[in-house]
């Protein structure tokens, strides 16, 4: 038998269910997940003032149990980043692999909410591992003419898994009882795909050399650019740049603070900052909500995260074919112009026409659709993907692991506490939230544009001579001249 969503007290004209917030999502949306680990929740579902439509999620008990898995991802990415150069990208992404697939199994077979939160924790560190090396695995191993194309394979994935994990929780509520423990350990199949992937590739040429295995380098190398092909002066590159790090034993983390390194701690730092004010969690919450006023009543959330995920999966394809083509600045300009665009659409339409307990008229409600589908693509198109692909490729072999794991942890520190207290502040700011981020898309992409290099086409080994010739950051980089010209 169908299950109907949960839904407040007042029924259908009340205000939005909370089975609709995408925050927290997944399975505790579920009726059933809720009465086993959060009975209290289920008696104050709806808030005391349910017309405010900017104030009805706002319940930090159910955000706590989302936001604490990038909690534990930020732990997972610091300890990656010390261990990596050792071990190597490798056997990180195996752990990171095998952690994310023990997470899954706790969590399926909880018991109660400290199994709940051992598998959240595992979840995290297993999210941490595979995001601090997966990203540089693939711009180590990509040919430089398409290694932005490789690199955009890592958001592109989580996109299609986004999607699929949705239409797994809305298929899975159905089931009375256990769908919840359904939904979460179907997590469990990616992860075994993941370490069974981890375990039969090579490490990477960078990362074999760093630890002196020059043959199994080589071979790797071979292994990647095919036979037959010439690989001496690309292994000769790879050579001399671990030779660098070499002379230089100073701690990655330590040395990312000189000042010849100034370039890539901003970077570093900005990156994730930058993504999380791009506004993506305010447009993400209101379109179920919107969805619901043009009439798809209770498959809103549904139909609004299959639609957004397909935008976001045709922004990154997009994406990864202009990138190497076109370069990285013009898609932060078209990016950054088009999500300001949406963001003060949204503001405009939705502080005009949507009030307390108000319902907005199907017009506006259709063109502020409109608006976030195109954000959504916007997003993906730009910072999305090139938040993979630059942090992943700009930095030097000896800050490489370093400099990754640093925007990770940071990334994954900001996306907990933006989890944890964005929906109070859009309870305080209500439609002048999205005029908060439009400001800083506006400083955000004058930063790309006059800060971020152009790294198209340009091998690994010449980051340095490219930063070294920027206008700005020509200052702090020395050119050591030693990795070749920029456009080999």
């Amino acid at each position: 038998m169908r299950r109907r969503p949960l839904k407040p007290p007042g029924g259908d004209k009340a205000a939005p269910t909370p089975s609709m917030a995408p925050l927290p999502g997944g399975v505790s949306e579920m009726e059933s997940f809720l009465k086993k680990f959060f009975p209290g929740l289920l008696k104050t579902a709806a808030p005391a003032n349910k017309d405010d439509v900017y104030c009805i999620y706002n319940n930090q008990a159910l955000t706590a149990f989302t936001s604490s898995l990038y909690a534990f991802g930020m732990v997972g990415t610091l300890l990656a980043s010390r261990v990596t150069r050792r071990l190597g990208r490798q056997a990180i992404m195996l752990i990171g692999g095998c952690l994310f697939l023990a997470g899954a199994l706790v969590n399926a077979a909880a018991a109660n909410v400290a199994m709940l939160i051992v598998g959240r924790m595992l979840l995290g560190l297993g999210l941490g591992f595979s995001g601090q090396a997966t990203p540089v695995y693939l711009a180590e191993v990509a040919p430089p003419r398409w290694r932005g194309g490789f690199i955009s394979a890592f958001p592109l994935f989580i996109s299609v898994g986004y999607l699929v994990a949705n239409l797994i929780n809305y298929g899975t509520s159905r089931i009375p009882g256990w769908g919840w423990r359904l939904s979460l350990g179907l997590a469990a199949v990616p992860a075994a795909v993941m370490v069974a992937g981890a375990a039969f590739i090579p490490d990477t040429p960078s990362s074999l050399v760093l630890r002196g295995k020059h043959d199994d380098a080589r071979a790797a190398l071979q292994r990647v650019r095919g036979k037959g092909v010439d690989i001496g002066p690309e292994f000769a590159d790879i050579l001399a740049a671990a030779e660098h790090a070499r002379r230089n034993e100073e701690g990655a983390f330590r040395r990312i603070l000189r000042r010849e390194y100034r370039p890539y701690l901003v970077m570093a730092v900005a990156f994730p900052v930058f993504l999380n004010l791009t506004g993506v969690a305010v447009t993400a919450f209101f379109s179920p909500i919107l969805f619901r006023t043009v009439g798809f009543e209770s498959d809103a959330a549904l139909m609004g995260a299959v639609i957004l995920g397909l935008m976001d999966i045709g922004g990154i394809l997009a994406s990864g074919f202009a990138m190497d083509r076109y370069g990285r600045k013009l898609l932060f300009v078209i990016g950054g112009a088009l999500m300001f665009t949406c963001q003060v659409t949204m503001a405009s339409i939705i502080g005009s026409q949507l009030g307390n307990g108000s319902k907005m008229p199907k017009g506006y409600a259709v063109a502020v659709l409109i608006a976030t589908f195109v954000f959504s693509a916007s997003f993906s198109w730009s910072w999305g993907a090139l938040y993979w692909a630059i942090p992943g490729e700009i930095y030097p072999v000896e800050v490489r692991a370093a400099g990754q794991g640093a925007s990770v942890a940071l990334s994954l520190g900001l996306n907990f506490l933006q989890a944890q207290f964005f929906l109070a502040m859009l309870c305080c700011f209500k439609y002048g939230a999205f005029l908060f981020y439009a400001s800083w898309l506006v400083v955000m992409t004058a930063f790309a544009v006059a800060l971020v290099p152009e790294t198209k086409g340009v091998p690994l080994e010449s980051m340095g001579h490219v930063f070294a010739r920027h206008w700005y950051w020509g200052r702090f980089v020395k050119d050591q001249n030693k990795f070749g010209d920029e456009s080999t």
